[in-house]
């Protein structure tokens, strides 16, 4: 099946199938995309052969970079967890923000605590300061909740070493440097806008009390116990940030034979960047606080459980992008695009947006979408700034209207203690602002690179 309609009815088939596998069959995601890749490389006539060596290099492309980024971040964000790293955040900017601000404290202590730590670690870490506040104000629980959420959604969805950047920036080749100067640029307003700001508008409309099931969580707070120093929090978080943006910043400005440019391409890349980070975060937050060796190796291996499925699926996702790069379906795409002059950017949002809105999990919106947008990128001219904006785009497209098939949605609502319509009317809004207002600045941006 060779034809141009027979590709576009094979792609169209392979999304529908994928999205009936996880919804319907529930079955894993990793299995599914790996499922659909080898019916999409049987539909379009591939030798079997050459089916199964597109699927081990679309695995191998992808899992040499992403399984060793995703592998020391979980590590690194569950050391800072233990150590109570995200509660010194958070306390350390109620303190400098001052009682009538702590919703913008709390926007911003989201914000950084989710760059390493799991959106829904981090919620779990952090709502009991959010039920003391609710407790001590006699504020609605969203007035601060909803600022944290926002803080915790944004990085979670654009900035690296965070899965979901990871995994799309892997699988389109972008650039980590520009992903997170893009991914800052778009969170920051997307984080005021879907956080303090509506979160003060909601938290008028709808008076939320601290859940009579979780009033034991507000007991739990401790302000006193030993924390780590605000500094050297920030520092650690901050440290792989700066070390990548260096690297993509030495590229631009400095000759290839530099030898300072050689060694700033090296500790700035990734791999080397995230390994000093974990390391620092082993001995400040680990060995400096009283942990045994044995202890901090229990917690590290602990925190690669939950990195294991991340890292397969996103394998997957490229499997599915090399297959339709292989079969010509790309190339299908790319020309239907240019014929209705779709900027990549907008083509790059929808796709995520309909997976998204089809099947709940923004990781798998995120993969799928990567999966799509790759095989085109060869056809347009892309620059790395522009696909580390492709990046912001798909992760955008990947929040917006998160509902009930949704775990997210699911975790708000059973914290604060919300009904569904509620529910909806808080984290899906504030999931849709974040979603619009960061594909709006990717957009504006993309005029300029």
């Amino acid at each position: 099946m060779e034809s141009t309609a027979g590709l576009v009815i094979v792609a169209v088939l392979a999304v529908i199938a994928l999205l009936f596998l996880v919804m319907r069959t529930k079955l894993q995601a990793f299995i599914a995309l790996l499922l659909v890749s080898l019916l999409v490389g049987l539909a379009v006539g591939m030798p079997p052969g050459e089916i199964i060596t597109t699927i081990e290099e679309g695995m191998g492309g992808t899992l040499g970079f992403i399984a060793v980024i995703i592998g020391l971040g979980a590590m690194f964000g569950e050391m800072l967890r233990v150590s109570g790293g995200a509660e010194r955040l958070a306390i350390t900017l109620m303190d400098k923000f001052g009682e009538k601000n702590v919703s913008w404290a709390m926007g911003l202590t989201g914000f950084i605590v989710s760059i390493p730590v799991f959106l829904d670690v981090a919620l779990v870490i952090l709502i009991p300061i959010i039920y003391s506040l609710t407790q001590k104000t006699k504020k609605s629980l969203l007035h601060f909740g909803i600022p944290l959420l926002a803080g915790l959604a944004v990085t979670h969805s654009f900035i690296p070493p965070t899965p979901g950047p990871i995994s799309v920036a892997s699988i389109i080749d972008a650039d980590l440097g520009w992903v997170i100067l893009f991914g800052a640029i778009a969170g920051l307003p997307a984080m005021i806008i879907g956080g303090p700001i509506f979160g003060k508008y909601i938290g008028n409309k709808i008076h939320v009390e601290v859940p009579d099931y979780m009033m034991e969580q507000v007991k739990d707070v401790d302000y006193d116990r030993d924390l780590p120093s605000f500094i050297s929090v920030v520092s650690i978080i901050t440290l792989p940030l700066v070390l990548i943006l260096v690297n993509t910043t030495s590229d631009l400005v400095l000759s290839d034979d530099s030898t300072l440019q050689s060694v700033l391409t090296f500790i700035g890349h990734p791999f080397v960047a995230l390994t000093a980070a974990a390391l620092l975060t082993f001995y400040v937050f680990g060995i400096k606080r009283g942990y045994k060796k044995e202890e901090i190796q229990q917690i590290t291996t602990k925190a690669l459980e939950p990195a294991g499925i991340i890292i397969l699926v996103t394998g997957a996702g490229g499997v599915f992008g090399e297959m339709l790069i292989s079969s010509g379906i790309g190339d299908i795409l790319a020309d239907a695009m240019e014929g209705m002059q779709m900027p990549l950017i907008v083509f790059a949002f929808i796709a995520a947006t309909v997976v998204r809105v089809a099947q709940g999990s923004a990781t798998v919106s995120m993969v799928t979408a990567a999966g799509l947008v790759a095989p085109l990128i060869e056809s347009f001219d892309v620059s790395e700034p522009m696909l580390g904006l492709l990046v912001i785009a798909i992760a955008s497209g990947a929040t917006v209207f998160s509902h009930v098939n949704d775990s997210g949605f699911w975790l708000v609502n059973r914290y604060f203690g919300l009904t569904e319509k509620q529910t909806l009317k808080t984290w899906t809004v504030m999931e849709t602002i974040i979603g619009f207002v960061g594909f709006g600045v990717a957009l504006l941006l993309s005029l300029f690179v």
